[in-house]
């Protein structure tokens, strides 16, 4: 009797993995067909994705996408240093910033963390709005074609610190309380104790902070005037509005564009755009779960 339970019981439970390796295999089909699509168009001709469409497969065969975008390389290359660099720069800093505060307001015994608290929530609802930001930028600060224009606009975000205030919360009282007992002082107990053990946090907070600077334009679009500081979403921008008027001028002039790329274009600019985070992605993805989790359940 006992051995025909534990038949029945492994039987179920081998029909359960099946199931759920089924689902999952065809949700991940599900999210990943796309982006084979995606690649599969950027090397597909304008005139046979006008009139078929996207395919798993290049119907025929083209490169013409990637040759506008990359005719001039140098102007590419420099782009992809600009978003490397303001990428990493805004992201260290972002999440010291973020951390340094997220721990301060999480201390039960500095006096003003209401306070603090509040005044950070409430720039959740009220802002300054896009003018104001700009004569600020622009008048006071003198960030006019400097790159810093592009790091101190992502560099802060309120939702980003109560996430990570969240983590700091799951720290034991007692370690901190413990290294006031052996004499350390606040910045020894923050970068020893604390800073530490919120590796899954900084991984979360750090991904999102990465893909805002990457997939940032419109602050370039503001603030630069000078094509050598365009990051890489707004060179290709740029290039994809300049094809878009050479378009209009023949088509006014009634030269036939057909074969001009367009859709192909912006499929080609998306796989330029993706590739470093999607080969960054695996690298944090256990710290990004597990960070995702812990704020679910504690936020």
């Amino acid at each position: 009797m006992e051995n025909s339970k534990k038949i029945k019981l492994s039987t179920s439970s081998k029909a359960f993995y099946v199931i759920a390796y089924v689902m999952v295999t065809l949700m991940a089909l599900v999210c990943i067909l796309p982006f084979i699509m995606l690649i599969s168009g950027s090397f597909t001709s304008e005139q046979f994705l006008r009139f078929n469409g996207l395919g798993l497969f290049p119907g025929e065969f083209s490169t013409e996408a990637y040759g506008i975008i990359f005719k001039t390389p140098e102007k590419i290359i420099r782009a992809y240093g600009v978003s490397i660099f303001i990428t990493v720069v805004g992201t260290f800093l972002g999440l010291f910033l973020t951390t340094m505060t997220a721990y301060v307001i999480s201390r039960k015994d500095f006096k003003y963390r209401n306070a603090l608290s509040f005044f950070f929530y409430f720039t959740t609802l009220f802002n300054g709005g896009m003018v104001s930001t700009y004569i600020y930028y622009i008048r006071y600060l003198h960030l006019k074609d400097n790159l810093l224009a592009l790091i101190i606009p992502g560099m802060f975000n309120v939702f980003y610190l109560l996430i990570m205030r969240t983590f700091v919360q799951t720290v034991p009282t007692e370690l901190i309380e413990s290294g006031k007992l052996d004499g350390a002082g606040e910045y020894r107990i923050f970068f020893s104790i604390v800073l530490p053990l919120l590796k899954p946090g900084l991984a979360t907070i750090g991904l999102f902070l990465a893909l805002g600077y990457w997939n940032d334009w419109y602050n370039a679009m503001l603030y630069m005037n000078t094509e050598a500081f365009y990051p890489l979403q707004y060179m290709l921008y740029s290039i994809q509005q300049q094809t878009q008027a050479l378009a209009q001028i023949a088509s006014k002039a009634g030269i036939t564009v057909a074969n001009l790329p367009s859709t192909s274009l912006k499929l080609a600019m998306a796989v330029v755009a993706t590739g470093p985070i999607v080969i960054l992605y695996p690298f944090v993805q256990k710290y990004f779960v597990k960070g995702i989790t812990v704020g679910s359940v504690k936020g």
